[in-house]
C-alpha cells in the first residue's frame, strides 16, 4: 500500500492556522483581486522593467525638476516601498502554497492507490448482499472508461 504522508493535523492546529491566515488578512487590508481584464490589459511589470521603472523613479527622486507639477512622485515611491516589503512575504506564501498543493496532491494518490486496493479485495473476498450493491455502484466509474478497441485509430 502507497502511504507517501503519515501524519494527522487536529482540529485545534487547523483552526490555529486559520486564525493566523485571518490574521495575515487583517494586516494587509490593501490587497485586492485583479480582473480577468485586469490581467489582460494592465502592464506588467517584468524584471527588465523593473529595472526601468526603478530606475525612473529614483531619477525622479533625485531631480525632479522635470517633471509636471500635476505628477506625484510620493505614489510610485510609495508603491515601490509596498511591493519590496510584500515580495518576501509572497515568496513564503508561494512556497507555502505549492507544499499545501504537494502535500494534497500525494495526500489524495495515498487515498486513491487504497481505495482502488479496497475495491479488488471487496470483488474478491468481501462478496455479500450489501457489499454488491456498493461494489457495482462504484463498478460502474471503471465502465465508463472503457477499452479502446482494437480498430479505433487514436489509441
Amino acid at each position: 500500500m502507497q502511504n507517501r504522508i503519515d501524519a494527522t493535523f487536529s482540529d485545534q492546529d487547523r483552526d490555529e492556522v486559520l486564525a493566523a491566515i485571518a490574521t495575515i488578512r487583517a494586516k494587509l487590508p490593501f490587497l485586492q483581486n485583479a480582473t480577468l481584464e485586469d490581467r489582460q490589459e494592465l502592464l506588467k511589470l517584468g524584471p527588465k522593467s523593473e529595472v526601468f521603472a526603478v530606475g525612473m523613479v529614483d531619477l525622479a527622486t533625485q531631480d525632479d525638476s522635470f517633471l509636471p507639477r500635476s505628477f506625484e512622485l510620493e505614489e510610485p515611491q510609495q508603491d515601490r516601498a509596498l511591493r519590496e516589503k510584500l515580495r518576501p512575504i509572497r515568496i513564503e506564501i508561494t512556497r507555502l502554497n505549492e507544499a499545501l498543493d504537494d502535500t494534497d496532491l500525494l495526500l489524495g494518490s495515498d487515498l486513491y492507490v487504497a481505495a482502488l486496493e479496497i475495491y479488488a479485495a471487496a470483488k474478491q473476498h468481501g462478496r455479500s448482499e450489501a457489499n454488491d450493491t456498493l461494489l457495482a455502484e462504484f463498478g460502474r466509474r471503471f465502465a465508463r472508461q472503457g477499452k479502446k478497441k482494437a480498430s479505433d485509430p487514436n489509441p
